[in-house]
């Protein structure tokens, strides 16, 4: 069933900017540089921003005869050939925005990007360098002492760490948002109206509109959900005078795709971190939550898994799951003037009837539907109150809440003191959070584009039946989301994310029909391939937020990292302290003014002024709000009208305002993907078009000895991963101290005794009796005498290459095994009855197949042809008289095309 809708690609991918004494002209284009558009800049204004789109779209030879003319009326004398009157400033790949300080306006331009994903051909670049240039000219400017400070403190905010953009995929929206916008009924694009085409001087392009018919595509574009834009405010400025292609949303965060090869078979899996823009800041000076409900430390993680060698939203396989981080929705801080590791932790407000609480869970079920999870990783059980008065809090909170919820709608709410158990040797860490991952995701469900398969439906799964969500004739929808907090929401957060993205990994796999079961076990390529991709991701929304890595890792509760680890956690602990005690200040300072939170004014307190920045942030404190909400009904009504499914995504009057809907051609560049990423009109090389180079779990992580079993899904020792082959004797060595490490570990209790010895287990469900634990790797260990053994011989034994001694004979086992296959594969031939008889005296005994599906005369060896429609077997016909040279008449449709391309190419 073909979709709908396609999503419209940016048409502004190149831009030069070009500069005269009274004026900047952006001149941006589409990657095939066939469609221009033109932005003017007015430079004679010394403090206002003058920025005109004639919203034309320009060929490049109406764009080359535009410059031409600007750089000859710009001469200083008429005719004069030496000097040009236009100047080329810089090329970019984007506008970051506007902003303005004391003086005049500037312009952040992208001028360096590199492709860090790709999703369905949709490519997603990281910015590299940007470049900030001052618009007014120097006759007309205004200086003001205080400036450069402004702008040193703007520049603190490093735009080449971690922002990324995209010209055709919404990075803001997740991914189940954007395939359901493009899966939306064509009668509801039909009565939407469409917005009105550009004025151009295409002869082409009503007569196009007319003979394509019903065969035109909708190209929809969505408002991006500004709460994870970074730049909104820098291009609010211009947002309702230029064409919406100009308009590039930035997100902040983590990008990071991985290879998964399964038997030459390719899955990327991505995986995206949204940070919010609302309440942004750092460790200690951004804690709880602000006045509406934003809290510090949000961040959106989705974790997306394709299949490769199909590259289409509307024929691929997609499956995507989201999960959330974000501090405790309270009004408390921690006091940093004392120069304490742990300042002690206050509450700065009461909040009797759970008012910023209710603010921060109905946006949340806005978004991701019902249920809400809220899993509390804090201590409970302390000699000084500390964390605790967060967890106490935090109850009473929900408490009040969900008394007035319907009940199938309630929030669910899981402590675990996460820091007792990992104290504790006799408790497995990873095993409990196994239980609560396989809890969480059966109640919320996953995102996935195609409907069960028909294995799955056959032979079910007792896991796949009980797993929740909302079921769609065109696949499945997660409804709910995990809302995962600790103190600071990094180490333990990050662990406990990784497990839930873990189990969330194996059911989105057995969708895809790529394993038999949902169920994956530490210790092989893909796990590994996934610990290190959110190990990434946990060490870089550390260092935006803590200033330093993750001090506590997945290998650190699994009990195997190897001592050196040790010294490495005190540096990252060192480092944190350090930023967090000297250079914190002066990020939160720059994120204030790169996200507009302050405006500098003139006769008003500057930045480095303001005692505390606690008015900016609370509006409340400024100026009296609207009228408070219900204590009772504190949820928006038409959000719980729709629950489960989240009220964003659910087909409305009020939704469909936020979608630019417009028709075009078949073969319009703006829908069109496929030229888009493989780009045919142009000479190009491998290395820029597959310029992706992502971690790839038969490179990376697959032994690379040939007699091993190439299933990323099958458990190796820890030295045999591609990584640790190839490294140096002290690699090996100490991968060896870590499998006796783990070896010398006592062994997991059963979950009876994980659950009897915790006292919260609200909320969880118990794990099946046939689970494996995944406290250490299943290898059986020998005992080394000497250092000789340890180190690794070049050349190695047939057996461990082969798997057997081709030297030995079989045994009686292994010859009862071959020839039960030379029955199986006797067994496909067609035999007479005689044959058949004589052949059963001999079989009897050592096979016997039952079948459970019956084909007329479909096997290995016997294929019954297809049958071949009218119309194929015409074009097939017509292909061979046109070998012959005998051409039939073109159509209209083929007069068209090739209008199209003679557009394209030449006018």
């Amino acid at each position: 069933m073909p979709t709908a809708a396609a999503p419209i690609i940016s048409s502004v991918q190149k831009l030069v900017l070009y500069e005269t004494r009274a004026r900047y002209f952006l001149v941006g284009s589409n990657h095939a540089e066939t469609k221009y558009r033109v932005l003017k800049i007015d430079r004679t204004e010394p403090k206002d921003l003058v920025v005109i789109d004639d919203r034309h779209v320009y060929t490049q030879q109406e764009v080359r005869e535009l410059l031409g003319r600007l750089d000859l009326g710009n001469r200083t004398k008429m005719g004069q050939k030496g000097s040009s009157g236009l100047f080329r400033a810089v090329s970019a790949f984007g506008v970051v925005g506007f902003v303005r300080f004391l003086e005049g306006y500037y312009i952040v331009l992208i001028t360096k990007r590199r492709k860090m994903a790709d999703i369905g051909g949709h490519a997603i670049y990281k910015i590299e360098d940007t470049n900030m240039i001052y618009i007014p000219n120097d006759s007309v400017r205004i200086t003001h002492p205080d400036e450069a400070r402004y702008l040193r403190i703007f520049q603190n905010v490093d735009l080449s760490s971690n922002f990324y953009f995209s010209y055709s995929y919404d990075l803001s929206h997740s991914l189940q948002y954007n395939l359901t916008v493009l899966r939306m009924p064509l009668e509801m694009l039909k009565s939407e109206p469409t917005q009105a085409r550009q004025e151009s001087f295409d002869i082409f392009e009503d007569e196009g509109l007319i003979t394509q018919g019903g065969s035109g595509v909708f190209g929809i574009c969505s408002e991006p959900y500004m709460k994870y834009v970074w730049n909104g405010e820098l291009l609010d400025i211009i947002k309702n005078t230029v064409h919406r292609d100009w308009l590039l949303y930035i997100i902040h965060g983590f990008c990071g795709q991985s290879k998964l090869l399964i038997y030459g078979r390719p899955v990327y899996v991505t995986l995206i971190a949204r940070r919010s823009s609302k309440f942004a800041g750092t460790r200690f000076l951004k804690r709880g939550a602000n006045c509406e409900g934003d809290v510090a430390n949000e961040v959106e993680t989705e974790q997306i898994l394709c299949d490769a060698s199909v590259m289409s939203f509307t024929a691929g396989s997609y499956s995507s799951y989201v999960q959330v981080r974000g501090s405790v929705p309270l009004y408390w801080s921690q006091d940093i003037s004392t120069m304490m590791p742990k300042p002690p932790i206050t509450l700065d407000q009461a909040d009797p009837f759970a008012h910023v609480a209710a603010l921060h869970f109905d946006q949340m079920l806005q978004r991701f539907g019902s249920p809400i999870i809220i899993l509390n990783l804090v201590k409970e059980r302390e000699k000084r109150k500390h964390e605790r008065i967060l967890s106490e809090e935090l109850v009473a909170a929900v408490t009040y809440l969900n008394q007035f919820l319907p009940p199938e709608h309630t929030i669910v709410y899981i402590p675990w003191d996460m820091a007792k158990y990992t104290k504790s040797k006799l408790c497995n860490v990873l095993d409990r959070l196994n239980v609560i991952a396989e809890s969480v995701v059966k109640k919320t469900g996953f995102f996935v584009n195609r409907p069960d398969s028909y294995c799955s439906i056959l032979r079910p799964d007792e896991k796949w039946n009980e797993l929740g969500g909302c079921v769609t004739p065109t696949g499945r929808l997660q409804t709910g989301i995990l809302r995962t907090n600790c103190v600071d929401c990094l180490d333990r957060t990050n662990t406990a994310q990784f497990m839930v993205g873990k189990c969330a990994l194996a059911y989105q796999l057995y969708s895809l029909g790529l394993i038999d079961k949902p169920n994956l076990q530490f210790d092989t390529d893909a796990v590994r391939l996934f610990e290190e991709l959110y190990e990434d991701h946990g060490d870089t929304l550390s260092l935006q937020y803590g200033g330093s890595q993750l001090v506590h890792r997945v290998k650190t509760y699994r009990k195997i990292a190897p001592w050196t680890q040790h010294s490495k956690d005190i540096m990252q602990t060192l480092s944190r302290y350090y930023s967090n005690a000297f250079s914190d200040a002066d990020r939160q300072d720059s994120i204030n003014l790169f996200l507009g939170v302050f405006h500098p004014t003139e006769g008003k307190p500057h930045l480095w002024e303001l005692p505390t920045d606690f008015y900016l942030h609370h509006k409340n404190t400024m100026r009296l709000l609207p009228t408070r909400r219900s204590y009772t009904y504190w949820w928006t009504p038409e959000v719980i009208k729709h629950l489960p499914l989240p009220y964003d995504e659910v087909i409305c009057a009020a939704n469909l305002k936020k979608l630019v809907v417009k028709k075009f051609h078949r073969y319009e560049e703006e829908i069109d993907i496929h030229n888009e990423f493989f780009r045919p009109y142009e000479l190009s090389s491998f290395d820029d078009t597959f310029c992706l180079a992502m971690t790839s779990s038969a490179r990376d992580f697959m032994p690379k000895t040939v007699g091993i079993d190439p299933s990323p899904f099958t458990v190796r020792k820890p030295d045999e991963t591609g990584k640790s082959v190839l490294g140096n004797k002290s690699n090996r060595e100490e991968a060896i101290l870590q499998r006796k490490t783990a070896a010398s570990a006592p062994p997991p209790p059963s979950e009876e005794a994980v659950s009897s010895s915790s006292e919260d287990d609200s909320g969880t469900d118990r794990e099946d009796e046939g689970s494996v634990s995944q406290r250490s790797t299943p290898v059986k260990m020998t005992d080394t005498g000497d250092s000789a053994k340890v180190t690794e011989n070049m050349v190695q034994p047939m057996k461990e290459v082969y798997g057997i001694n081709l030297s030995d004979g079989l045994s009686e086992e292994d010859f009862s095994i071959y020839s039960r296959f030379v029955q199986l594969g006797q067994s496909q031939h067609k035999q007479d009855r005689g044959s058949q008889q004589l052949c059963s005296r001999h079989s009897d005994g050592v096979i016997k197949l039952t079948p459970i599906s019956a084909f007329s005369q479909d096997n290995i060896y016997e294929v019954q042809p297809p049958r071949v429609d009218r119309k194929s077997t015409e074009i097939f016909q017509a292909h061979i008289q046109a070998s012959q040279g005998t051409m039939q008449p073109l159509g209209r449709e083929d007069t068209f095309m090739f209008r199209e391309y003679i557009r394209n190419r030449y006018l």
